[in-house]
């Protein structure tokens, strides 16, 4: 925090990224075994549970920045964890192994993506505010998506839903999921507050404008979940829960994340959020692309991927502007 010298707060920042590594894993396992109980299918399960579990750091760290007045964190690492998400961590799974993608993940959850990041950006490049209509108007977007994942409940098997091995099915306890959830989330939240606090401090100590840190380093550290998910599944041979994991997270970290933010807590923005914001528009394009392309995405085009996500954080690291 503001009194702690560089080392400490940067001790904090890694502190607290495990921490939310951790509450993250509880808060998707266990929602997932709960919603398995109920009787929810493994695809609305993938599309929605699972995506918003993995949300859950950006949720966290989104509304404890902005009711603490750091609207550029708040906001930067969602923008920067969708970078991350789509770059760094999409691009590394297909460098271990070509990932497998198929028509409904494209026309119907890449499209719903792509239109997301356009709107948000329509919404808040011209007057760099994110207000009550604005998140009004992205919630609105995500239970249009939500009803959508409904009403195909029932269509063949999708690329967004995690393999069998992946979430955990309904345990002999289910109060026992419902406290660690509550725990889980809990971890999610203490964790969020001590990261805006020590990484406000960080970029006060080193020149940098608390959107840069949000945008890159929040924004890595909320990323932790996606990472794990998208990893392991790829390790493991579920390549396929990879892109679906990534696309349905980045889907609930604009409309979800932001939505709330918008109608809760109405927030002003950096200048330099509309070049990350076109940075971001460019990459979900081009995952699309890739996405369509052969119906998988190649190593050569992780590799392209990883390349765009490092020159963003290049670019970003290098406009140290306060």
């Amino acid at each position: 925090m503001a009194t702690l010298p560089a080392w400490a707060n940067s001790l904090v920042v890694l502190v607290t990224f495990l921490g939310i590594a951790v509450g993250a894993k509880y808060v998707v396992d266990s929602a997932a075994s709960l919603a398995h109980r109920a009787g929810i299918s493994e695809l609305v399960v993938g599309l929605t549970v699972v995506a918003f579990g993995t949300s859950a750091p950006e949720f966290a760290v989104t509304l404890v920045a902005a009711f603490e007045g750091q609207s550029s964190i708040s906001v930067g690492n969602v923008v920067g964890s969708n970078i991350f998400n789509l770059g760094f961590i999409l691009g590394s799974a297909a460098l271990l192994r070509a990932i497998p993608t198929d028509s409904l993940l494209v026309w119907r959850d890449g499209l719903v993506l792509v239109g997301a990041t356009v709107v948000l950006y329509l919404l808040v490049a011209l007057d760099l505010h994110l207000g009550l209509m604005d998140g009004m108007i992205l919630l609105g977007l995500l239970t249009g998506y939500l009803l959508l994942i409904w009403k195909g409940r029932h269509d063949g098997a999708s690329v967004s839903a995690p393999a069998p091995d992946e979430v955990r099915g309904p345990s002999a306890r289910p109060w026992k999921d419902g406290l660690l959830l509550l725990f889980g989330l809990a971890l999610v939240g203490v964790s969020s507050h001590f990261l805006v606090g020590s990484a406000t401090a960080l970029a006060r100590s080193f020149g940098v404008s608390e959107w840069v840190i949000g945008v890159t380093v929040v924004a890595a550290g909320t990323s932790v979940p996606e990472l794990a998910t998208t990893l392991a599944g790829v390790v493991r041979g579920h390549t396929a829960l990879s892109a679906g994991n990534v696309i349905g997270s980045d889907i609930f970290n604009i409309l979800g994340v932001l939505g709330v933010a918008g109608v809760l807590h109405p927030m002003s923005l950096d200048p330099a959020a509309r070049t990350s914001l076109l940075a971001l528009s460019g990459m979900v394009m081009v995952v699309l692309l890739v996405m369509r392309t052969g119906w998988r995405i190649s190593r050569a085009e992780g590799f392209a991927l990883v390349a765009m996500g490092a020159l963003r954080w290049a670019l970003d690291l290098a406009a140290r502007h306060p």
